[in-house]
């Protein structure tokens, strides 16, 4: 297995659902900690105030508009992505969406919906991603799940789902990738203040100012990345200090 550190690998990072909330702030923490990153999001309004910011940091930032959610030939988009922007050593799997209703009554297109986004676009990403990491000798992929994978919450069927089958994959993936010097992490936060609260697919009324902020998770994210070879942490789960809401 190679064994890489992570200061001899390219300091390239592209981070997915990057315009706001979670991705924007672990954008931020790469950017500082001297990576030069690829910000993917739907719409490149959105992502050109991130990009900005991140130049000031002295790295290169470039912003790709690319909708996740249409999982038809999006591996062969990201590849394009990955043409343009250069070697890679991180990839964050951050986009996403919540949902909330009821499983006897939550429509087929729904579900679908949210498996697409939360589940088969970040193997789409995988796919893309893994022949430049393996062809730069290793790097990580952290994957972006929630508490809601090892816990029942009622009306988040779908999301639990989602994000159950997602630390699945990233074990699967943690296995299959090791041989080729590539680190898988699964960083399952609590309730973190971000706009997904705001969507109109979330019905929900929790106490905001309890939650994690973006930044922690940003910072946590920084961590696991920057572990000597030696050491990966596999799945890691971070709670506010109050609890679940």
């Amino acid at each position: 297995m190679r064994n890489s550190h992570p200061s001899d690998l390219p300091r390239c990072a592209l981070v997915t659902g990057a315009s706001r909330g979670i991705g924007s702030a672990i954008a931020h923490a790469l950017a500082q900690a001297g990576y030069d990153v690829a910000l993917i999001g739907r719409s490149l309004e959105t992502l050109k105030p991130v990009q900005a910011d991140l130049a000031d940091c002295g790295v290169v930032a470039k912003a790709y508009a690319v909708d996740l959610a249409e999982v038809d030939g999006l591996r062969d988009r990201l590849a394009a992505v990955l043409d343009d922007f250069g070697p890679l050593s991180v990839v964050v799997n951050n986009a996403g969406m919540g949902y909330t209703g009821a499983l006897a009554t939550m429509p087929l297109t729904d579900w679908q919906r949210v498996m697409d986004l939360n589940v088969t676009s970040v193997f789409q990403c995988i796919q893309a991603t893994l022949p430049v990491l393996r062809a730069n000798g290793g790097g990580t992929i952290v994957n972006i799940a929630s508490v809601a994978a090892k816990a029942a919450f009622p009306d988040w069927g779908a999301y639990t789902v989602s994000k159950a089958a997602l630390v699945a994959l990233s074990r699967v993936l943690a296995v299959e990738e090791r041989p080729h010097g590539i680190r898988v992490v699964t960083v399952s936060p609590g309730s973190v203040n971000t706009p997904l609260w705001d969507t109109d697919t979330v019905q929900a009324d929790f106490d905001r100012s309890a939650m994690l902020t973006p930044e922690i998770v940003a910072q946590t994210v920084l961590h696991t990345i920057l572990m000597p070879p030696q050491a990966v942490v596999e799945d890691l789960t971070l709670m506010p200090a109050g609890g679940a809401l």
